[in-house]
């Protein structure tokens, strides 16, 4: 496939940013997931063209970093099982959701509405337990809350999901302040960056 002149043209800017184009591989895996949705064969091999490195280095690069997913739903929702997020009881969130979703931990919906996983730290021990939606934050979900998160995703579908949305309507006590509200969030199932094109709102 060919990328959109959108995409192509951020691409190209991006690579611009970079002594080295090859140092740009990060950056292009999020367009490529961007315009995908996904990250495909097709899109890395775009990367690896555009960087002038191979597809089998563009490969190694995806594979050791988790946010580079090759399968993923419209939504990944990631609870953590971090040690602060375990001892307040992360794992009965994780339950609810892949009960209320029918999507196990680790696995994504025949269809493609949510991936759920159970990852590592996401820095936010003190609002534990501590859940991403498309690497959107929400500290101190319940397991009931899980559930509520869920029906929200299957049934309104938001085209953006913000970090202060998720608070509000989902979570509990915040590690701390976050200050302003911000506008911008993520547009799907990768971490929004508003110079890179993978976030919407205020971006």
């Amino acid at each position: 496939m060919t990328w959109s002149p959108d995409t192509s043209a951020r691409a190209d800017e991006i690579v611009a940013w970079y002594p080295e184009p090859r140092s740009a591989v990060m950056p292009l895996l999020y367009l490529a997931m961007r315009e995908e949705g996904r990250l495909s064969d097709q899109g890395m091999q775009e990367v690896a063209a555009r960087t002038g490195i191979t597809a089998a280095q563009v490969l190694a690069v995806a594979s050791f970093y988790t946010m580079f997913k090759r399968e993923v739903g419209r939504h990944v929702v990631s609870v953590c099982r971090s040690i602060s997020c375990h001892l307040l009881d992360s794992q009965a969130v994780v339950d609810a959701i892949a009960d209320e979703s029918g999507v196990p931990a680790g696995e994504t919906a025949d269809d493609g509405s949510l991936t759920i996983e159970t990852v590592e730290c996401i820095g936010a021990c003190g609002g534990a337990p501590a859940v991403q939606v498309d690497y959107e934050m929400v500290e101190g979900l319940t397991p009931e809350k899980g559930r509520q998160l869920v029906r929200w995703l299957l049934d309104e579908r938001p085209d953006l999901i913000r970090s202060d949305d998720l608070q509000e309507r989902f979570g509990g006590q915040r590690s701390f302040d976050w200050g302003p509200d911000d506008p911008a969030g993520a547009l799907g199932p990768y971490p929004a960056f508003a110079p890179y094109g993978t976030a919407g709102g205020g971006s």
